[in-house]
């Protein structure tokens, strides 16, 4: 029994499989591997028409060349083919680039010269000579691709009836050997617009999103339109800059292209990668400027579609520009481009000159018509940037505007140079360039009479012989006098001025009309409306050949604001010596009050078995002299009063209001009360007898006998115990600062000192900082105040001198030790 028949007859045919020969292939299996073997058949149908077309081309040329007939000519091709050891389609492309010379030839020459250098490295033994080889194989065969590739894209750009065509084409053939996904074919407008005329492997929804972008809009193809030597941008994210496909490829790279030919820029080819790009050897560059180049010749023919709603499009050629510039009112050229040999822009020829056209040189305009630009004006091609900028809008199609141009570089044989208004726009394939030269003369006349109306200066002359006397309308109006009436003699000038300055005005006129020397004077117009007039008159004999006084000839100013000024500034200056005067007088009583109850050094108690120091630290700032204040004084029941505070504010009220609560606290403590009933007193001489002030102190009763310090708070830092190496301060009890409420009360706690101990009481100048919590502050003067020095001067030296406070706050530090 064969393997095709079954136990019961019937012949079947055995199941398709997949490629390994595993499980048999599902009917959606086999539907997709039918539609895989088709779109590959497809795919060689299109190479091998691509590369007949290019066969054939070959062929053509061989015919030419040889004399022969097609059958003829096919024969060699493939014998010589054969020879070289290459295929017919790459021998095709190897003829065709002999023949053309053009940039897809300069292309590939590029990879053939980098495959021969690849094949000359000398090899090496083992497996990196093997290496090498193959390295060189690898080489030659990337070249070889390439022209097929190049070739291939240019004929199927050709033979496309449309840019999208091109776009396909250019991606299939060209680009995806080079790693790309997608690429667009923009078109320039000649508003300096884009126009997306052709894409491939972008969404349709997206590029219909960006059919148009209007003028003056960064995006990437922009970026290749005004930076003419193309832009290449390792990532999409990195530019920040809009363009087709940014979210479906956001970090891969992009490379916009300008595509243009003899000088001009007809678009911008785009093309993306997935993910970003790597530098690329300049043979790959030299490529991608080829497929744009191919491009702009496609774009040369390219017309934007009409508007909906709008006539069709009218671009005029040269006839109807040079009717343009015939209408307008000022100098106009209408240029177009001239190419070299190798039709690139070289120059750009004098199409035609307006009748409005003057030379600057003196050339008839018969003369300037019909020649070069930079032959008509050598000097263009130097430091002037009309010429660049003239080829920059041929090239983009982006006007250019410029008001007051240098022009002394374009006007040869002018000693003078030309200041102008310059317009540059395209029109199809001319360039209309428009100037309007300044009157120097009426420029300066101009800039005259806004400075004389901006510092209200009027100019006059007189004729001392025939009595003619010119004003201008600004000293008109500074009199108060209509532009119709007779202007006043300089004679005549002390009646129209204030009696007080009949002196001035007679002096000047003596220097001036007997002494005939320039003078100048101050004083008061009064006009006809009422209005007093602060003025300045300076003028200057003119004479004759003779020495005789012909003319007087002057101007005069008003400076009634600067005298007011001068005058507000004065008083402003007495004011202030004044208000600084008794500011200084403030700080100083202020400070003598301070330091006559506060002395910052005080003679130290004298007990057995206890060291008593104290220091004060004034503000740095006199004008911040504030309220704190300490105590340290022996009881007449044998106990230590020890005390510090701080008064709200600064200045003399603060000072005050901290005299009366440490003379308050003093007297209150000769009672024998504890520091809580102590502090409870004083709140009410905070509150009640001194005009609402608040403050926060720290009381505390220390008994040398049985070495205990009984101690109350009111809003203040607790004590800090130092005692052996470590630090740390009083268990706080609670007790709210004073004056706030009429009535308060204060707990209190008792500490037992041991010898050796060292308590400090201190205000928050010394620890408090603008940047950092109280907190921290404090945590910072825990680790400042170890180790202990020997004394306790010393101790308390310490902590003034590594205290970190920046509140330029006064500081009160009281400090027992315990002998």
């Amino acid at each position: 029994m064969s393997g095709s028949e079954r136990p019961g007859g019937g012949d079947v045919r055995r199941e398709e499989s997949d490629p390994v020969g595993m499980a048999p292939l599902s009917p959606v299996g086999r539907l997709a591997a039918t539609v895989d073997r088709l779109s590959r058949e497809v795919r060689a149908a299109q190479a091998e028409a691509e590369g007949r077309a290019l066969v054939e081309l070959a062929k053509g040329i061989l015919v030419a060349r040889l004399g022969c007939g097609p059958a003829e000519a096919a024969r060699q091709l493939a014998e010589l083919a054969e020879q070289s050891r290459a295929t017919p389609l790459e021998f095709a492309v190897d003829v065709i680039n002999q023949a053309a010379r053009d940039r897809m030839s300069e292309v590939t020459a590029a990879f053939l010269a980098a495959t021969a250098a690849v094949r000359a490295t000398p090899p090496e033994d083992g497996a990196e000579g093997a290496r090498g080889a193959d390295a060189a194989e690898a080489g030659e065969a990337a070249a070889e691709s390439a022209a097929v590739r190049l070739r291939a894209a240019e004929s199927g750009a050709l033979a496309a009836d449309d840019t999208q065509a091109v776009a396909d084409a250019l991606l299939e053939q060209a680009l995806r050997p080079l790693g790309a996904v997608a690429v667009a074919i923009w078109a320039a407008g000649y508003d300096g617009s884009l126009t997306l005329v052709g894409s491939a492997g972008f969404p349709p929804a997206e590029a219909a999103r960006w059919r148009y972008v209007p003028p003056d809009v960064a995006t990437v193809a922009r970026c290749g339109l005004t930076e003419r030597s193309g832009q290449w941008f390792a990532s999409l994210g990195r530019t920040g800059l809009p363009s087709v496909g940014r979210h479906q490829y956001p970090d891969g790279g992009r490379v916009a292209v300008p595509a243009g030919t003899g000088g001009r820029i007809h678009g911008v080819l785009e093309i993306a990668w997935p993910a970003p790009l790597a530098p690329q050897p300049p043979q790959v560059v030299r490529q991608v400027e080829a497929l744009a180049e191919l491009c702009a010749h496609t774009l040369e023919s390219y017309t934007p579609p009409r508007e909906p709603g709008q006539g069709p499009r009218v671009v005029p050629d040269a006839v109807e520009l040079m009717d343009l510039a015939d209408g307008l009112h000022d100098p106009a050229l209408v240029l177009v481009p001239h190419l070299d040999a190798a039709g690139h822009l070289a120059d750009f020829r004098i199409q035609h000159v307006n009748n409005r056209f003057m030379d600057p040189a003196g050339r008839p305009r018969a003369v300037v018509g019909g020649a070069l630009l930079l032959e008509a004006y050598p000097m263009a091609a130097g430091d002037s940037e009309l010429f660049q900028n003239v080829e920059r809008v041929y090239a983009t199609g982006e006007p250019f505007r410029a008001r007051h141009m240098n022009l002394t570089a374009l006007v040869d044989q002018v000693p003078l140079s030309a200041v102008a208004d310059i317009s540059v726009s395209r029109h199809g394939n001319a360039v209309l360039l428009i100037w309007r030269i300044e009157d120097e003369t009426a420029r300066l006349a101009s800039l005259l009479q806004h400075a004389q109306r901006l510092g209200r200066i009027g100019g006059f002359e007189e004729n001392l012989l025939t009595g003619e006397i010119t004003w201008n309308g600004q000293l008109f109006d500074l009199y108060g006098r209509p532009h119709t009436s007779t202007p006043v003699p300089l004679e005549e000038l002390a009646a129209h001025a204030h009696p007080d300055d009949a002196v001035a005005i007679g002096r000047f006129l003596r220097t001036l009309l007997h002494h005939r020397r320039p003078a100048s004077a101050a004083f008061r117009l009064r006009r006809p409306d009422g209005v007093t007039r602060h003025v300045r008159v300076v003028a200057e004999p003119v004479l004759d050949t003779d020495d005789r006084l012909l003319l007087v000839r002057g101007a005069c100013q008003d400076i009634s604001a600067q005298h007011w000024t001068e005058v507000a500034l004065a008083a402003t200056r007495d004011q202030l010596a004044q208000t600084e005067q008794q500011a200084v007088e403030r700080a100083r009583l202020t400070l003598q009050l301070q330091h006559a109850i506060m002395p910052p050094a005080q003679t130290p108690l004298q007990v057995p078995d206890l060291q008593v120091a104290v220091r004060y630290r004034p503000a740095e700032t006199e004008q911040l002299v504030g309220g704190d204040w300490y105590d340290a004084v022996m009881l007449p029941s044998g106990r230590v009063l020890l005390c510090v505070g701080d008064v709200a504010g600064h200045g003399i009220e603060a000072a005050t209001s901290m005299v009366v609560l440490r003379n308050a606290l003093r007297g209150l403590a000769v009672t024998g009360a504890g520091p809580g009933q102590l502090l409870s007193w004083l709140n009410i001489v905070a509150h009640h007898l001194t005009g609402g002030v608040t403050a926060t102190a720290v009381c505390g009763l220390y008994d040398p006998a049985l070495r205990t310090l009984r101690w109350a708070r009111a809003g203040h830092l607790p004590p800090v115990l130092v005692r052996g190496p470590g630090a740390a301060p009083l268990p706080l009890v609670r007790g709210m600062l004073l004056g706030a409420v009429a009535e308060a009360v204060y707990e209190e706690a008792e500490a037992e000192l041991a010898a050796g101990d060292t308590l400090l009481m201190y205000t928050d100048g010394l620890i408090e900082r603008r940047d950092r919590p109280v907190e921290e502050a404090l945590t910072q003067l825990l680790s400042t105040v170890r180790p202990t020095p020997h004394t306790l001067d010393q101790h308390l030296d310490r902590l003034l001198t590594y205290s970190r406070s920046d509140t330029d706050d006064d500081t009160c530090l009281v400090g027992i030790r315990v002998g």
